[in-house]
């Protein structure tokens, strides 16, 4: 069988199920676009992460990891735009542009994108190209410190979250150039 370009799985749609908790945005609601600011400078943006806010997780969370993931990639693999662990149990908000200019809480740690960097990546499909999907998720896990750094690959980070996901809040924008 064969997918047509901009309908690639959902990662989620993959993985062990997991139950779920509310994830919301200032800057972006379910399904809808992204706005030019959370583009990557090489497309013309400001390449700041967007305001993330969550509640409803497990109560014996003990930390907090945030992953943006665009299936739709031309690359046979999607792409990690952003890839954050360490976050403290009794953090539920990230403000806009958090992963630049902070303030982030202390522990956290960007692991690398897609883009070789530490931190967040934003959106930058091929002009013309389909609309893809930015697939937000935060992740409440049952330890507090998956034992990463920031050399950690997102595919090592994933492995690592899958055995460790109590459940899961995620948000879905778009873009297109």
């Amino acid at each position: 069988m064969s997918l047509e370009r901009g309908t690639a799985p959902d990662p989620f749609d993959i993985l062990p199920v997991k139950p779920t908790f509310e994830l919301t945005s200032n800057d972006f609601s379910e399904g809808q676009p992204l706005d030019k600011r959370h583009a990557h400078d090489s497309a013309g943006g400001d390449n700041a992460s967007p305001h993330l806010r969550w509640s409803g997780f497990p109560a014996e969370t003990k930390s907090f990891a945030v992953t943006c993931y665009d299936p739709d990639a031309p690359t046979g693999s999607g792409f990690w735009h952003w890839v954050l662990v360490g976050i403290p149990a009794d953090t539920t908000e990230l403000l806009t542009d958090a992963a630049r200019s902070g303030p982030l809480p202390g522990g956290v740690i960007h692991a690398r994108n897609d883009y070789g960097q530490a931190g967040y990546g934003g959106c930058a499909p091929p002009e013309g190209d389909v609309v893809h999907r930015y697939v937000f998720a935060v992740h409440a896990l049952d330890v507090e410190d998956l034992g990463l750094d920031s050399s950690a690959t997102p595919a090592y980070v994933g492995f690592n979250l899958t055995f460790h996901t109590l459940a899961r809040g995620i948000l879905r924008g778009t873009y297109q150039r």
